[in-house]
């Protein structure tokens, strides 16, 4: 099955800076056709992260330039999309223009998902195309796939440590679970198999050190033991990969006496 959606489009206002996003090699063609594509930047440069929910949103921002000018009521088109096996997605629409000179203009496209746009594949995590088309006033135009930019299935960690209070010498069970969104089904569920940090705050510091590294269980599930030592805060780290953003569990404090 082949689905695509298209998101809601509104000008966006927040000028954005840096970006994730990995560039092919387009210059060739950009020269070649005289619309020079002088930076893009996707979601501020951070990857884009959908949870469970169709409130999300992100902005595709480009900077391009022409001898004649970029036309703001010309062919424009942004867009990102991903094809892995029979599923596809694409986010994509017309973005507004607004010049900073004669030959120079900054175009943005703000998608936001609503209640009729759905989420993609679970199978389509991880690096999307950007796509970027614009016309310049005498006709020269700008049309690639310009790199790509990560696109990932949001996190969730918790952490218990207990019992609260304990004596000194005595044994502490640190139990957590880590999650991911399932956008087939919209809910979170375990995220199985995966490396995470469990770490130590003495009371005190600000510094936090890792005790051990454990696998996430067939439930994403977490549970190992410590001897208590000292007062402090207990909290599960995980570093994060390719389609899942890093997470890192709020400290439970635990009571040593």
């Amino acid at each position: 099955m082949r689905a695509a959606s298209t998101g809601a489009l509104l000008a966006g206002a927040l000028v954005l800076s840096g970006s994730a996003l990995t560039a092919t090699a387009p210059a060739a063609y950009a020269a070649e056709a005289r619309v020079e594509i002088k930076k893009v930047s996707v979601n501020g440069g951070k990857a884009i992260v959908f949870g469970t929910s169709r409130t999300e949103s992100f902005t595709i921002s480009v900077t391009a330039s022409d001898d004649s000018g970029i036309n703001p009521n010309g062919h424009r088109f942004f867009g990102i999309d991903r094809e892995v096996g029979d599923d596809y997605w694409t986010y994509h629409g017309t973005p507004t223009c607004t010049a900073s000179s004669a030959t120079t203009s900054t175009c943005k496209l703000t998608v936001r998902l609503e209640s009729d746009i759905d989420l993609p594949r679970n199978t389509l995590a991880g690096p999307w195309n950007v796509d970027v088309q614009l016309t310049a006033k005498d006709g020269d135009y700008y049309g690639e796939t310009y790199g790509t930019h990560p696109v990932q299935r949001r996190s969730t960690l918790s952490v218990n440590a207990s019992p609260e209070p304990v004596t000194k010498g005595k044994t502490i069970t640190v139990t957590g679970k880590l999650a991911r969104a399932n956008w087939d089904r919209y809910i979170y569920a375990g995220y199985t198999n995966q490396s995470v940090r469990l770490q130590f705050r003495p009371a005190g510091s600000n510094t936090y050190t890792t005790v051990k590294t454990l696998k996430s269980d067939s439930t994403g599930n977490l549970k190992t033991t410590v001897t208590a030592a000292s007062d402090g805060y207990w909290r599960w780290n995980f570093a994060g990969t390719s389609t899942t953003p890093a997470v890192v569990a709020a400290g439970d404090y635990v009571d040593v006496r």
